[in-house]
């Protein structure tokens, strides 16, 4: 099984996404791309991929490129951060990187991000790959060329757009992922369905047992249908200027209760907090119906994710919210529902209205 397809940036054809079972067909990709043997690289990964799967996909690069090296970080969202950029800035100035040469981002959303940023930056710009091991990279976070690290716990706050040269998925990988990441990935899945297809979300909501025990042919066309949505939005908004807004569906509050729990749930954990709030508020501006939120809360817990949340208040959630990047001009840009598979951008809920939707998703 393998399929591809064609990222265009600004009309023109920028990079590909290619779903395999191994990485057996990576030499040649990279062939195909322009890499050159005598082109130095640094794999950059996570202390819990390193001892999973950086061996393998190291021997593989090494049968291509004559100098291949790695850059090993401590896993998870707190490393994010400034300081890990600047340890990886050392690396490469020491081992004499320059822009010739290819950072290769080997990991999650966190991995991906972090070294998407150290591209875009170092040297004024670097070639860099993903190779997404995590769902929700797979579907999200390695596609689009945003980049980023957060300041002060407050998420991306400081990043860059800038594009990859190839994104390659080992989809087998999925199967050493442990359960809670799977299932936050499925937060991002489910939020594609619920912005752009209503079709799309139905069918996941069908195939949810044979999704969660990971039949591969889902799996595949899964991963596949999310990437055409996440691609087809990116390509008519690569800067985040309006449609692309839609893709934070769930992430204002979302982004909001992950910091305030310290980051102690998953990201698509948090998205689908954030999403049940956003449907509840869809309802009150008289758009979502009752039923069709109950819907999308159902589907989110089928998949095990959370639709509510506990050890807060709606204030704590609302102003923390108001530090959230996706501000302009004093006011929140919330993504809401007109029905299943169609969003649209609202900035004129007051605060009455916010946190009688946030109030929703907060446990008594």
């Amino acid at each position: 099984m393998s399929r591809l397809m064609t990222v265009s940036y600004e009309g023109k054809p920028c990079y590909d996404i290619v779903l395999e079972q191994d990485f057996h067909g990576l030499p040649i990709k990279l062939q195909e791309i322009g890499c050159q043997p005598d082109q130095k690289i640094c794999i950059v990964t996570d202390s819990n991929l390193s001892t999973l799967h950086l061996q393998a996909l190291s021997e593989v690069l090494r049968s291509y490129f004559d100098f291949t090296t790695s850059f090993v970080f401590p896993a998870g969202e707190a490393h994010k951060n400034l300081d890990t950029v600047n340890k990886l800035y050392q690396e490469l100035i020491s081992m004499h990187f320059d822009r010739h040469d290819l950072l290769i981002a080997f990991g999650g959303g966190v991995v991906g991000d972090l070294t998407g940023f150290t591209a875009a930056t170092y040297l004024r710009g670097i070639g860099f790959i993903q190779i997404p091991t995590s769902l929700l990279a797979q579907v999200d976070s390695s596609i689009g060329g945003k980049t980023g690290v957060d300041v002060s716990q407050y998420k991306n706050m400081v990043g860059a757009f800038y594009q990859p040269k190839l994104v390659y998925m080992n989809l087998s990988l999925l199967q050493t992922l442990p359960k809670q990441q799977f299932i936050s990935g499925m937060g991002e899945v489910l939020k594609h369905g619920l912005i752009k297809s209503k079709p799309y979300f139905t069918w996941l909501a069908k195939q949810a047992d044979g999704i969660q025990t990971l039949q591969p042919e889902l799996i595949e066309e899964m991963v596949y249908q999310s990437c055409l949505i996440k691609r087809d939005v990116v390509e008519r908004d690569p800067k985040e200027k309006g449609e692309r807004m839609l893709l934070n569906f769930g992430h204002t509050i979302g982004h909001s209760v992950e910091k305030l729990l310290d980051f102690k749930l998953y990201h698509g954990q948090c998205v689908a907090i954030g999403m049940a709030a956003a449907c509840q508020l869809s309802c009150d501006c008289g758009q979502l119906t009752k039923e069709e939120r109950q819907e999308v809360c159902d589907t989110l817990r089928k998949y095990g994710l959370p639709t509510q949340t506990e050890d807060l208040s709606a204030a704590m959630v609302l102003d923390a919210s108001k530090s959230d990047k996706k501000m302009i001009a004093g006011k929140i840009n919330f993504v809401l529902l007109a029905s299943i598979g169609h969003a649209y951008i609202c900035s004129d809920l007051n605060d009455g209205q916010l946190l009688t939707g946030i109030s929703s998703i907060l446990k008594e």
